[in-house]
Order: C-alpha cells, then structure tokens, then sequence
C-alpha cells in the first residue's frame, strides 16, 4: 500500500489506489504533479503491472502494461506526461521500454543481454539516463529518447544506480556501491553514498554515507525547488 507524508503536519495517511494495493517501491509523480504511476503485483505470479491514477487517489486506477508481457517497474514519466519509461522483463531479459500512457504501446529502447535499470527522463524531455552492467560493473549511461546514441556516464570503480536530476536539469543525484558486491544483483544493507555530479560532466562528490541498497532511491527524489533530495536508509545519520 502507498501512504501520504504531509511534510508541514507530519501527518499519514493511507492513498486510495482501489484495487491496486499490492505495492511495490516504484512510485513516480508526473512532471505537473497531477498525475501518480505505480508499480503493483498483479495475479497469483504477482506480476509487476504500471498502473497510473492522480495525486488525490482513485477507486479504480488505469492499467498501463499487460501482466501477460512480464514484470514492468515504473521509473520516470517524460515531462509532456504521455510516456512512462520502464524496466521491463521481456523473455527472461530486462531491458528499458517506453509505454504510450495513451495507447498503452510498448517500446523497447535498449538491446542488451546484460541488465538495464533505472531509466529517467532528463527535465528536457530530449534523454534517458539508466544503469547498466554490461561493462561488467554497473554504470550509468545516457540515450536519446527514442533509444538511439547510447553512451557510458561514469567510469570510476563504483558499481552505480538510479540516476535522478535535479528539476533544473543542472545535477544528476546517483546510488554508488562499492567494487565488492555483484552488479547484476540489488544490494541490499550495503555500506552506499548518494553522489552528485553535474549532468554536464564532471568529478562527483559524495554527499552522504548511508546503509541502504534496494529501495534507498529507486525512484525521483528531488524537492521542486532542488534544495532536498529524499531517500531510505537503513541507519540513522
């Protein structure tokens, strides 16, 4: 299940998402704020099925990828709110796949044995940035958006994930794990920094030392106005 935080309260409350109340941590808001998509395990497989519906809650939110094609987990909306971006497990692969919010149309946008994750859209709408494996540590890497021009990010001898922008599009804010752990798995409990790196590129700083892993930022973190970034951790700082 999903729940509200009112940051000026403190209050909780629980978000009605009708009958898609078996959650899982891939949770993203449209650029407008309007608009919520999610990721729920579907049918006795608990297939992970895109669902999207607004901010305010729905007694019957809108189906977007079919169970019957595999595993779906929601990471990004593109800025003009008409595609969702994914990773998606297709033929016991994943991959990253765009969706037509509209006409639930599946696009495969990369092509490779190795493990793709974590896709997002720059606030320009006009790139994809995602984490591979496919040099042998996870990476990230940055595409156009229909999936052509694809190009590695970081090369230092961390393992990274997640790649999130700040809303002015200057920062990319990222998941690194040391060399030790496997890079096709999702650590969990893991000694981690949260990075931050100009998207322009540049030497990345360290901006906090945390325990986390799966789940720590899967998905956007960023306050609107780029002064927080939100995350889970396993340890008080």
């Amino acid at each position: 299940m999903l729940y509200r935080y009112d940051l000026k309260t403190g209050n909780i409350e629980k978000l009605n998402t009708g009958s898609a109340t078996s959650n899982n941590n891939d949770h993203v808001l449209s650029f407008d704020g309007k608009m919520l998509g999610i990721s729920n395990h579907v049918g006795e497989k608990r297939t992970s099925t895109i669902f999207t519906l607004p901010v305010s809650g729905s007694d019957a939110p809108t189906k977007i990828t079919d169970e019957n094609n595999g595993h779906s987990y929601l990471h990004s909306w593109s800025p003009d709110g008409k595609q969702l971006i994914f990773t998606g497990q297709r033929n016991n692969n994943f991959d990253i796949y765009s969706v037509d919010v509209a006409t639930k149309k599946e696009t495969r946008l990369t092509d490779d044995v190795s493990l793709d994750d974590g896709p997002e859209f720059t606030p320009d709408g006009k790139s994809i940035w995602f984490n591979s494996v496919r040099t042998g540590t996870m990476k990230l890497w940055k595409m156009k958006a229909d999936g052509s021009n694809e190009e590695q990010v970081t090369f230092d001898e961390f393992n990274d994930w997640f790649p999130h922008f700040s809303p002015d599009g200057k920062w990319v804010m990222y998941l690194s794990f040391p060399k030790d752990i496997d890079p096709a798995s999702h650590p969990f409990y893991k000694k981690t920094y949260l990075r931050l790196m100009p998207t322009s590129g540049g030497v990345p700083k360290t901006i906090a030392y945390i325990y986390g892993g799966q789940g720590t930022i899967n998905v956007p973190s960023w306050s609107p106005d780029g002064k927080y970034v939100a995350f889970v951790s396993n340890s008080k700082l």
